[in-house]
């Protein structure tokens, strides 16, 4: 985020084209684990890239400083980018993300939310996904259903 905020004090709110990554972390349940931030809805974690960084080792830090947990092996499930992907947040700085969207069953660790990001993490059902629940994220979770329900 340091990165994002170096280019703010140059761009001011104008649009800036932002990579990073979400993971949908799976459980031995097959529910997908969901968090929800204090900025908006429910949603899946991750963030947005740091200067040197690949989109996996984005996706790694950012579930690490979100939930606490360590993920292994990645699965790439799609990049997502284009008009849709547009946001313009509440101190009305302005985006285009373009994300990674990964899944992985692969995970180590206990559950430690980082307060400062998130009301609550919790495992859902795919079939009973949370209200508030973002459109994007859904959009994000689409491919997963998909191959799942097959």
């Amino acid at each position: 985020m340091e990165y994002v905020m170096e280019l703010r004090k140059l761009v001011g709110h104008r649009p800036l084209i932002l990579p990073g990554s979400v993971v949908l972390i799976i459980n031995e349940q097959n529910q997908v684990l969901l968090q929800h931030r204090h900025d908006g809805g429910w949603g899946l974690p991750g963030g947005i890239m740091e200067l040197g960084e690949s989109l996996e080792e984005t996706a790694r830090r950012e579930v690490k400083e979100e939930t606490g947990l360590d993920i292994g092996e990645l699965k790439l499930l799609g990049v997502y980018s284009g008009a849709e992907f547009y946001l313009k947040v509440s101190n009305g700085d302005e985006l285009y993300s373009v994300t990674a969207v990964y899944q992985t069953r692969d995970v180590k660790g206990n559950i430690e939310m980082d307060q400062s990001e998130s009301k609550a993490l919790q495992y859902f059902h795919l079939n009973n996904l949370p209200e508030g629940l973002t459109d994007v994220y859904r959009k994000y979770m689409e491919s997963y259903i998909q191959e799942v329900t097959k």
